[in-house]
Order: structure tokens, then C-alpha cells, then sequence
């Protein structure tokens, strides 16, 4: 039968985030708010969903006196959007 959807995933912006960083070493906060078309304070809330369920990583900094979050993706998000993927083939059966 089907396999189960990780619902943390299933939510479009927090699946966005992970595609996003699943393609890059790390990207900051500005450029995944403009990627995504998010709001700052939802997307501040999902990548704080994300990092709790360790599938992202978060650094905190400053370029000269401005705040900089940069966020990159952990060996277990690479294996939850694997495993995503994966579920979502099993909807699609022969048809991909």
C-alpha cells in the first residue's frame, strides 16, 4: 500500500526550505525568504520546526553590524526528504 507522508515535510513551505537546501551547501535567511516568497515570521517559525526535528542546521552571525541566519540541511534531513521523495513515488506507481 502507499507509504506514510512525514507530515513534518508535507507542509509546503517547510518542504520548500529542505528542497532549497538540499541543492546548496547553505543559504541565508534573506535567500530563502525570497525563494520561498515567505513571510519573515513564517518561515522564522518552519525553520525552527526544522532544526528541532534536527534536519537543518542554523548559525547565528553578523556581517558587520547586521544579523545574518544561515541554515544548511543535516545527514538526517538529506534522509527525511529521501525518504519523502520515496513515499511520493509509491502514490505515482509506474507512471515516473
Amino acid at each position: 500500500m502507499f507509504k506514510e507522508l512525514n507530515p513534518l515535510l508535507h507542509s509546503e513551505l517547510r518542504l520548500a526550505v529542505i528542497s532549497l537546501l538540499i541543492s546548496v551547501e547553505s543559504a541565508d535567511f534573506v535567500y530563502i525568504k525570497e525563494q520561498t516568497k515567505a513571510t519573515a515570521g513564517n518561515l522564522s517559525v518552519q525553520i525552527d520546526k526544522l532544526q528541532k526535528a534536527g534536519y537543518i542546521s542554523v548559525e547565528k552571525s553578523f556581517k558587520g553590524k547586521l544579523p545574518c541566519t544561515t541554515c544548511s540541511i543535516t545527514p538526517d534531513g538529506v534522509s527525511a526528504f529521501e525518504e519523502y521523495v520515496m513515499a511520493l513515488k509509491s502514490y505515482l506507481g509506474d507512471r515516473i
